[in-house]
């Protein structure tokens, strides 16, 4: 096993080192910010010496805190993009008509600023985005070969992103098949909880589509439109659906989701949705029954519904019914 060795001042010689977990705070901007860091300390004398890799750890955990609440696009998420686009770094920051070195300075660990982290999180989120780019900056990129390669990549996860697109209609034939009734309002909520929750327990999200910040909460404006002379009505069953096509771990949440949010009205669950930070910080000040297209951000969705799954200490998909009980149970005070 290798010693871990630094200098101590106290001891004034080279001396193996143990490390604490200590709870930290940091300043960015004039405002604190509290985190888990580490502390090295010498095993001869118990002084806290100086190691260089600890002190760029939590460093990076309090950027890490920081991104969380300001919405910041993770380092995790940077590291991602130049691999999922098969271009280099520096190639991306001149496709984005930025500085040579940018990105790669966000890569390393920078900060961006949330002009350029939005513009980041739409190319980690969006393979349609990046190929617009690609197509409108070319002439910035050095190589032709760099370009083509590029191009290859995110051809192929359009392909992809279409089929995911088909993955909705699936999931609906499901709800539907399995569903006793189900009205074009409740389905709607019910697609944006399995987006959610998928998203909580196994980090993907299972729709390419994203939902809107409508007046009656989270709206799929293609399923809106396929489905909009039902108003208040159930939907036609579908009486057949083979349900192998779906993963078991796809199926435990959509079974979930219909005995757990698909017992509740269409009215009840756009109340719950009225409570959530997705539909509320993307319709900010606008009033009540004021219109809006926003998209609700992936990003919205799968932190709030991650937070959600570790507030109720949920260990499995069949436990969202501890927070849709508690949604009820709040609802209840509400009408």
């Amino acid at each position: 096993m290798n010693t871990k060795i630094t200098f101590c001042e106290e001891c004034r010689a080279e001396v193996a080192y143990s490390t604490v977990s200590l709870p930290m705070t940091g300043t960015i901007k004039d405002k604190a910010y509290h985190y888990v860091g580490q502390e090295a300390h010498c095993s001869h004398c118990g002084s806290v010496v100086y190691v260089p890799e600890i002190l760029d750890a939590n460093l990076q955990e309090l950027y890490r805190i920081f991104r969380e609440e300001n919405g910041i696009i993770s380092l995790e998420m940077i590291r991602a993009i130049p691999e999922k686009y098969a271009i280099g770094k520096r190639p991306l920051s001149l496709l984005l008509g930025w500085g040579e070195q940018t990105f790669s300075r966000y890569w390393e660990g920078d900060l961006p600023t949330r002009q350029y982290s939005d513009m980041l999180l739409r190319l980690y989120h969006n393979p349609q985005t990046y190929a617009e780019l690609l197509e409108a900056n070319q002439g910035n990129l050095k190589s032709p070969h760099t370009y083509q390669k590029s191009r290859r990549a995110v051809d192929a996860l359009l392909t992809c992103s279409q089929s995911d697109n088909s993955k909705i209609d699936s999931v609906i034939q499901y709800l539907l098949n399995q569903c006793g009734d189900i009205t074009p309002l409740a389905l709607q909520k019910a697609l944006y909880y399995i987006q959610g929750f998928h998203y909580a327990f196994y980090r993907t999200f299972l729709f390419a589509e994203d939902c809107q910040a409508w007046v009656h909460g989270p709206v799929y404006r293609s399923i809106y439109l396929r489905y909009r002379d039902y108003r208040f009505d159930p939907i036609r069953n579908e009486p057949v659906f083979d349900a192998s096509v779906f993963s078991p771990e796809e199926r435990a949440i959509f079974d979930s989701i219909i005995r757990n949010i698909c017992c509740y009205s269409g009215k009840i669950l756009e109340q719950f949705t009225h409570q959530e930070d997705p539909w509320r910080i993307t319709r900010a000040d606008l009033p009540p029954t004021a219109p809006s297209n926003k998209s609700i951000g992936k990003t919205l969705i799968g932190d709030y519904f991650s937070a959600v799954k570790e507030r109720y200490a949920m260990e499995s998909p069949g436990d969202i019914r501890l927070y849709t009980q508690d949604l009820f149970r709040k609802t209840g005070l509400l009408v």
